[in-house]
């Protein structure tokens, strides 16, 4: 019986899309190591349509390195891969191996916990008759009543957000939670607590899935920062990150400290917490400017926040609050172990 094997990958554009390519093979033993190559082949691309090779020397290879039941397709799987070379060695932009790296090179292992908060916009697809405007949103080219009704309430999308979040179930993806968010046609899902390269992986998978979902309700989704401008509410992909000390009784110390240590290098960060959040980040709609850095508890207009619960438990995890919808959380992940664990 034949076997569908949806390769995925991130290429070489700025911002990170997802790319992918069906093979079909003959058997499929699901059980193995993917590092080792024993569950799915190694594959190839033509790296020069994805801004990742020379058209004189397109060839790029695909790597698997985790696999997934295909919630979308009988008889499927999804391989996750990383990028490389002919010659075998990471292709500079596979920033899951950098991580990876980064994790291998700690002196000890933090034991770390990440967690990410995906926010993202549904839109209608354009049309010759119509615009495309956000979903629930008038398509003459009018405005919604203004935000106040819309967050965990009167939103518009739901059925794709029903269909995305039992197809990550089916998956296997750690999606623990949805809500409406505070835009008309704007929705969050979150991703984890575990270790930051397994759920990196599931955020990007958790994407794929919800770019082909909307395919179907003829909608497609934005991870843009600013998706509208003027008087509505940015998307963020804010990550959640604790290491061991800090969930253990006292971890709060732990906390500050690790709050302090990321103000030192908050231009740092920016530089790798995605593409537009200037436009996001402007100290109005739950943000902080973003060349300013803030902290404090349950404060949601500052860089991270401490839940109230962290606060009053004296342990728990921060809520860095800066990355952008659109960013990569492979090298989120990593500026949090660098200046944290580092």
């Amino acid at each position: 019986m034949s076997y569908k094997l949806e390769y995925i990958w991130l290429d070489g554009c700025n911002p990170t899309q997802i790319r992918s390519k069906t093979k079909i093979v003959e058997r499929f033993d699901t059980a193995g190591d993917p590092r080792q190559g024993t569950v799915a082949p190694v594959w190839g691309f033509d790296g020069s349509s994805t801004q990742q090779a020379d058209g004189s020397d397109s060839d790029c290879v695909l790597q698997p390195v985790r696999i997934y039941p295909n919630p979308l397709h009988y008889n499927s799987s999804i391989v996750l891969c990383e990028v490389y070379d002919v010659q075998f060695r990471p292709h500079k932009s596979n920033t899951r191996h950098t991580l990876d790296l980064t994790l291998q090179y700690l002196d000890n292992d933090p034991e770390e916990w990440v967690g990410f908060e995906q926010e993202y916009t549904l839109f209608h697809k354009e049309t010759d008759k119509y615009f495309s405007v956000p979903y629930g949103w008038p398509q003459d080219g009018s405005k919604p009543p203004p935000q106040g009704d819309y967050y965990c309430g009167r939103n518009a999308g739901e059925e794709i957000v029903t269909e995305h979040t039992n197809a990550c179930i089916e998956a296997g993806v750690s999606i623990v939670g949805t809500n409406a968010e505070v835009m008309l046609g704007q929705w969050e899902y979150q991703i984890g607590a575990g270790g930051s390269l397994h759920m990196s992986d599931d955020l990007w998978v958790a994407r794929w899935l919800m770019e082909k979902i909307c395919d179907g309700h003829n909608a497609t989704v934005s991870l843009d920062p600013k998706p509208i401008e003027g008087d509505w509410n940015g998307a963020g992909c804010h990550a959640n990150f604790s290491t061991k000390d800090m969930r253990e009784d006292g971890g709060i110390e732990f906390i500050f400290k690790a709050c302090i240590d990321l103000e030192k290098v908050h231009k740092e960060h920016m530089k790798e917490y995605g593409e537009g959040n200037e436009r996001r980040l402007t100290g109005l709609h739950e943000t902080q400017v973003i060349d300013s850095f803030t902290w404090g508890v349950s404060d949601r207009g500052a860089s991270i926040r401490i839940p109230w619960q962290v606060d009053q438990d004296g342990k728990g995890y921060l809520e860095d609050r800066r990355p952008s919808a659109n960013c990569d959380p492979y090298k989120v992940s990593k500026k949090l172990l660098e200046t944290i664990c580092g």
